[in-house]
């Protein structure tokens, strides 16, 4: 969940299927996008502008000199800016990893009000294990988030917390939710730091190792990352090495579908989050990565001692993302996960990046 705006009006967003018509999105040979129902009335919108311009002139810089020096990323830029600039938009380059925990234990964690929706990850996990559940640990590095339309960008910043997918927040059995309940967040973005809060999430300001990428190569030939809270023992660490894609026992369906599942903390409001794996940062040369490896963690669900997992199956990817902020969970009801084919044809044209320097997935820079 990246809650890299704070309130910005919502101007597109992916709109639920129906359950029994599974509608989609029109297309036409102008590959047009749809009207969006979700608009602030324009006093609102510039006091929404006015508060985080104001903010990220007074912050400008402190992710950067927060943990010394001038924080350059290698992630590649925003182009979605330029096509949708009064949009919250912007960059996210990921590790993905899966930890299944037993069934019983995750309807310990999960709030009793929401139901968990088996059937759903298992047609997409037909072999996973019985009487099991898939966390997803989301270890993420937010790049180039923009409000073009006003000149806004925000400082790159990341994030790293445990999240629980397919859960049936509304209670009609079908629309698939994701429960992110604590973030550990970079803790000089205020930014980020206070939209996160405002979902109800428990945010543990933190410093990151590497500080401005999504992970760091070391000499075995693995990837790098760890994130330490500035104030209490919460910590997350992870160390992947790549694999064959056939080798994963997690299709990229999986991740592409619990991330674009609409997601929320304390449930009043819903974080709707586009991910698109359909640009050129997503594909050929730039596919996602399979990954395995081991992830330490002194963080919720596993708080109080350090908790040691290996042979963790993942993936590492870079996608573009449309963001729309504390929106009716409601208006997410028939939501299956999905990211409709429709927008993503109607996209592809206008959100390529190809890199100047290199044809290695972007995943590894």
């Amino acid at each position: 969940m990246a809650f890299s705006m704070s309130r910005f009006p919502t101007l597109i967003t992916a709109r639920p299927r129906d359950r029994q018509r599974h509608l989609r999105w029109p297309s036409s040979s102008k590959k047009q996008l749809p009207k969006m129902p979700f608009q602030h009335p324009l006093f609102h919108l510039l006091a929404i502008v006015i508060v985080v311009l104001c903010s990220a002139i007074l912050n400008h810089g402190k992710s950067a000199s927060a943990q010394g020096g001038v924080c350059a990323s290698n992630d590649p830029p925003n182009t979605l800016a330029e096509v949708f600039p009064n949009n919250a938009t912007g960059v996210l380059n990921a590790t993905l990893a899966i930890i299944p925990i037993p069934l019983d234990l995750a309807r310990r964690l999960i709030p009793r009000q929401y139901g968990i929706l088996e059937t759903a990850y298992r047609a997409l996990l037909p072999d996973f294990p019985e009487g099991m559940y898939p966390i997803m640990l989301q270890a993420a590095h937010d790049h180039d988030v923009q409000f073009r339309a006003y000149g806004i960008t925000l400082d790159d910043f990341s994030r790293v917390g445990f999240e629980f997918p397919f859960l049936d927040m509304l209670g009609d059995g079908y629309s698939s939710f994701r429960w992110a309940p604590e973030q550990l967040i970079t803790g000089s973005n205020t930014i980020a730091l206070s939209g996160s809060r405002d979902y109800g999430t428990v945010v543990y300001p933190a410093k990151y190792d590497p500080p401005c990428e999504a992970y760091k190569a070391l000499p075995n030939g693995a990837t790098y990352f760890k994130g330490s809270s500035l104030s209490c023992s919460e910590s997350i660490e992870l160390e992947m090495q790549r694999i064959r894609p056939e080798l994963n026992p997690y299709p990229l369906e999986l991740f592409k579908n619990i991330t674009n599942q609409p997601t929320f903390a304390n449930g009043t409001t819903c974080d709707n989050m586009i991910r698109f794996f359909n640009s050129s940062m997503s594909v050929g040369d730039h596919s996602p990565v399979s990954v395995l490896g081991k992830i330490r963690a002194n963080a919720f669900p596993f708080r109080g001692e350090q908790k040691h997992y290996a042979d963790v199956y993942g993936v590492q990817v870079t996608t573009l993302f449309i963001e729309n902020n504390y929106l009716d969970c409601q208006t997410m009801k028939g939501y299956d996960g999905t990211v409709g084919e429709d927008i993503e044809a109607s996209l592809q044209p206008t959100i390529s990046f190809t890199s100047p320097t290199s044809s290695a997935p972007i995943a590894h820079t």
